[in-house]
């Protein structure tokens, strides 16, 4: 069953440069770091080889998931989203109910979401409480100590 994760250009771009920084640069290393391992003497004994294989084997193994993954990625066509619901891309500014203070998210996929950066996951409690609200309504969303409630303020496309 394949596993179909939607991207924005940037994330991907992002996907396939750290996919190609794992092939292009982090694989030879851990050639290299076998081979003087090896050269090292009984390999039977060699505790420096066992790690360096080891190494290798989740190495290959990151790879092959980042692989599988973009194989299954899709972009997202930014120009065929609904511009009235919060849907994934959606800047959001909400106001929080209880305290009055004012906020901005960008709703990405799990694997681009950066709080810092205002972007979180649309697989979020937060960002799946988002999902389908339009300006004007109040967004319940339930958190481990509560619920929190917020106001849509505005949706927009960056």
């Amino acid at each position: 069953m394949s596993n179909v994760s939607y991207y924005t250009a940037e994330g991907l771009k992002k996907l396939k440069d750290e996919l190609n920084y794992l092939r292009d640069v982090e694989r030879p290393k851990a050639s290299q770091a076998i081979a003087e391992a090896r050269d090292k003497g009984d390999l039977s004994e060699n505790a420096e080889y066992d790690a360096a294989k080891e190494a290798q084997g989740l190495l290959e193994m990151k790879i092959s998931k980042m692989e599988a993954t973009l194989a299954n990625a899709r972009l997202i066509d930014e120009s065929q989203l609904d511009t009235t619901k919060v849907l994934v891309l959606s800047t959001v500014k909400l106001k929080n109910q209880n305290n009055g203070m004012e906020m901005k998210y960008k709703l990405v996929a799990e694997s681009e979401a950066d709080l810092k950066a205002g972007k979180i996951s649309v697989s979020s409690p937060i960002g799946k409480g988002l999902l389908g609200k339009s300006v004007g309504d109040v967004a319940e969303i339930q958190v481990p100590n509560g619920v929190l409630k917020f106001d849509i303020l505005e949706i927009t496309r960056q």
